[in-house]
Formats: structure tokens, C-alpha cells, sequence
């Protein structure tokens, strides 16, 4: 299947991405280990069962222990999904690295049968917020300018109209949030670079950064959101939407004037006018 192609600048370097994830350790993947226990707890909650899934995702191992029969497909721009073939696809923790995220969405969509379930999980919007505000604060003190460190990551409500544009029924969105504890800014930052989550936006300095604005980003960190016992709180947010293929099976809402009592009457309450 062939996309449209987009003028759009690319936020993130895809290759970089492949690297940093070719560089992942197993025991830094934790953040997806907690993805599949998310996918587990929401898919336990769904009264139907699938015989026909797909994962798209950069760690195959990750989720084949716990979906063994499922076909996995890599993060690419363009998916290797077959048509109509499945009905429940699994974006996996892949989603906040892609330049076309609608795009995504839509290729996960016609890849569904009638109501089928796309579920995905990514990083949200309040990710390493803290690591974002030290940074960007120690370098504007420190050289006077701004550069991007931190990829930016998509809010709750923006993520959830994401599905009503890919064409998706019934969307629902929400996330649960993980706090590590770091020693110090080092500690993070090898950590990011062990899940694969290190810097790949497009537009990220491609030389050394002057030890002071590590330096100065330590200290800032430290005083705002620093533990009783000094490490470091870092958050991830874990988002998770989830929408169908439309199914004439699925529930409709009501038109509008169709309800046959009053809200006031079912509340058992007194209905009464506003006051100018």
C-alpha cells in the first residue's frame, strides 16, 4: 500500500531510531513490559475473543511470551499488514516516534476486519516532563538559546481525536502513569539510552553540548523535583487508546430528540429555569 507523500518537514530521524533502538538492552525495556500489562488488563475487560491478532512493534520479544500466536510487524512507515486480515491490531509503544501518526492509525484500520479492535499504547504527553523544563531552563541561562532535547509528546485529548480521524468507532483514550527514581541526571540519561528512547528528533544539535548545561540541569532538576532522599523523579505517562472498525453491529447513538423521557425525571429531580 502506498501512502500519499507529505511536504511536511519529519519531526523525528527514522534512522537515528533504528540505531538507538538497535543499541536497546533487555533489561532497560521496562516501560514495555508495563505496556504489555496495560494491553492484558484492557484486553481482560473486552467480552470477545481474538483469533486473529497483530502487533506492530520495534521489540517482537517483548509481547510474543505473552501473544505467542500473533503476527508481528516492525514500525515503518509503511506497515506490512494485510488488508481486512485481522481483528485485533496492537500499535505498541512505536506511535510516539512516527512523522505520520494519522498514517499509522489509518494503515492499522483497513487492516481490520468489521469490528475489529485497534488498540494502542504509546508515550503521552506529560513524559519526562521534568527532564524537558531542566534542560530547556540550563541551556537558555547557559548559552542563551534553546535547542530540541526532549521529542515532544502528544496530550490525552489530541491523541483521541487521532481515531475519529483514522476512521475509527467508538474511541475511547486514557493513561496510567509510571515514576522512576534516578541518582542523577547521567543515570536517566544512560537509561533512556538503554530502553532506544534516546533524542532522534530531525532537528537535534549534531555536536557536543558544553558540560555546563548538563551541569546547570542537574542543579535545576535537583531543586524541583528531587525525592526527601535527593533522586530524581522522572515521569512516563503511558497512553492508551482504543477504537473499532465500524460494524453495523455496534451500538448507534440516539438521535437527537428521540428520548423518551425528560433528563429531569430520570434523576427524580425538579426541572427549573436559569437565572439571567
Amino acid at each position: 500500500m502506498k501512502l500519499p507523500e507529505s511536504n511536511a518537514p519529519s519531526l523525528f530521524d527514522r534512522p537515528a531510531v533504528t540505531r538507538h533502538r538497535a543499541r536497546a538492552r533487555d533489561e532497560a525495556l521496562f516501560l514495555h513490559r508495563a505496556a504489555v500489562d496495560e494491553v492484558q488488563d484492557r484486553l481482560s475487560m473486552v467480552n470477545k475473543t481474538f483469533t486473529a491478532p497483530a502487533i506492530v512493534t520495534p521489540f517482537a520479544h517483548i509481547w510474543q511470551a505473552d501473544l505467542p500466536k500473533a503476527q508481528i510487524v516492525a514500525d515503518d512507515e509503511v506497515l506490512n499488514l494485510t488488508p481486512g486480515a485481522y481483528d485485533l491490531v496492537i500499535h505498541a509503544m512505536a506511535l510516539h516516534w512516527a512523522n505520520d501518526p494519522v498514517g499509522q492509525l489509518i494503515q492499522c484500520h483497513r487492516a481490520l476486519r468489521p469490528d475489529g479492535l485497534l488498540l494502542v499504547i504509546c508515550l503521552g504527553g506529560e513524559t519526562l516532563h521534568e527532564l524537558r523544563t531542566a534542560l530547556g531552563q540550563a541551556e537558555i541561562e547557559v548559552t542563551g538559546g534553546l535547542s530540541p532535547r526532549v521529542a515532544p509528546m502528544a496530550e490525552l485529548r489530541d491523541l483521541g481525536g487521532l481515531l475519529q480521524r483514522a476512521g475509527l468507532a467508538l474511541p475511547v483514550a486514557d493513561t496510567a502513569r509510571l515514576t522512576a527514581e534516578y541518582r542523577d541526571l547521567t543515570h536517566l540519561m544512560h537509561d533512556l539510552r538503554a530502553m532506544g528512547e534516546a533524542n532522534s528528533l530531525a532537528d537535534r544539535l549534531k555536536h557536543v553540548t558544553r558540560r555546563q548545561v548538563f551541569g546547570k540541569a542537574q542543579q535545576i532538576y535537583a531543586d524541583h523535583f528531587a525525592t526527601p532522599d535527593g533522586r530524581l523523579k522522572a515521569t512516563f505517562e503511558l497512553t492508551c487508546l482504543t477504537g473499532w472498525a465500524p460494524d453495523d453491529s455496534q451500538q448507534k447513538p440516539m438521535r437527537p430528540g428521540s428520548a423518551q423521557m425528560r433528563l429531569a425525571d430520570a434523576l427524580g429531580t425538579k426541572e427549573g429555569n436559569l437565572s439571567d
